[in-house]
């Protein structure tokens, strides 16, 4: 169709991670949860299955949750913001705050669902270099940036910088800063104390990593409440239904399953690291719940390819300039076993 805007058809489009849900498939390439939600998701899942609930509408934002939420995490509830995912909330701070050939900064490597949404709006796209060790030159050499993402900790390494270099990179941005926190419940630390302190910070969450409710759909951002009363003007109507506020009012409330199953993906992170290393790959620090993994000796797309005819699923992602790796997400301790078992006949 002619009418399609030349943006979009010039753009190559965010291709997400291979979704093979065979029960004979170990998934070890998307970052999900290994273990359920908690039982309490299933409870409000029933409860919203009856009487009313479903004719009528959600609440359009989420005040239930929000509730629940800024008690949890000792924010006020009307600086939360409700989205279908942490990818919905990324699309309405962009529509927000970036006008058409407006500019968006990231660093890379990173996620490259930025560039996507920067192509969508009519926007230039602007990426930094992390160094080697993951860190970010000082100063910002893009302080213009309508609009900045920073993925922390950041895919795919793990890496995770610092409250003093957030707090530093906030004040040497011109606009927004978003921190794009997806696996931050897996990291020691965490930029929400700089909401506070800081309006042009924004933390953006996702439901689908820690509180395992990738089917569900349901991310969040906290800012400013001035901030978010704008923002309420950018997202649909309703944009979070009522099953998945149910569903993540009931998982957040729950932070005694949550803190077990946090522990036990964090012990098999470690695991994984110590044992991957002696097979010689170079595996960085990760503060998430997966590791990204290198060699200097040999390639690892033919490790991708024959773990892939085993059924089991990494990630594999090349980067200019940066090389090539295995993303490989914490799965249970039986999964990696599998894993290593295979890793240990190509390597």
């Amino acid at each position: 169709m002619n009418a399609i805007r030349p943006n979009i058809r010039g753009m190559a489009g965010y291709v997400p991670g291979e979704q093979l849900n065979s029960p004979d498939i170990v998934k070890l390439n998307t970052n999900e949860n290994p273990y359920p939600p908690s039982p309490r998701v299933f409870e409000a899942i029933r409860a919203a299955l009856t009487g009313d609930k479903l004719r009528k509408y959600p609440q359009p934002f989420g005040d239930t949750f929000r509730k629940a939420a800024g008690k949890v995490l000792g924010v006020d509830p009307d600086s939360i913001l409700i989205g279908n995912g942490s990818d919905d909330i990324l699309t309405i701070l962009t529509r927000a705050f970036v006008p058409e050939g407006g500019l968006i900064a990231s660093p890379t490597p990173s996620y490259i669902l930025y560039k996507s949404l920067a192509e969508i709006q009519g926007a230039k796209f602007q990426t930094v270099p992390f160094a080697d060790d993951w860190s970010l030159p000082n100063p910002w050499p893009v302080a213009a940036a309508n609009l900045t993402f920073l993925p922390n900790p950041n895919s795919p390494s793990g890496s995770c910088l610092r409250l003093p270099v957030l707090e530093r990179l906030a004040e040497q941005v011109g606009g927004p800063l978003v921190l794009d926190e997806a696996y931050a419940d897996f990291a020691e630390w965490n930029g929400l104390p700089l909401v506070k302190e800081l309006p042009n910070v924004i933390v953006t969450r996702t439901f689908s990593k820690s509180y395992a409710l990738a089917g569900i759909r349901f991310g969040f951002a906290v800012a400013d409440p001035d901030t978010v009363r704008e923002l309420l003007k950018v997202k649909d109507s309703y944009n979070c239904d009522v099953l998945s506020l149910a569903a993540a009012t009931a998982a957040i409330e729950d932070q005694g399953y949550f803190a077990d199953v946090r522990d036990r993906i964090l012990a098999t992170r470690g695991r994984m690291q110590a044992e991957l290393s002696k097979l010689g790959f170079r595996v960085t620090g990760s503060q998430a719940n997966f590791l990204w993994c290198r060699r200097n000796d040999k390639p690892v797309k033919p490790m991708y390819e024959a773990l892939k005819a085993k059924n089991i699923l990494v990630r594999y992602m090349n980067y200019a300039g940066y090389g090539d790796g295995l993303r490989i997400s914490v799965g249970t301790d039986a999964e990696i076993d599998k894993l290593l078992a295979e890793l240990r006949k190509v390597v």
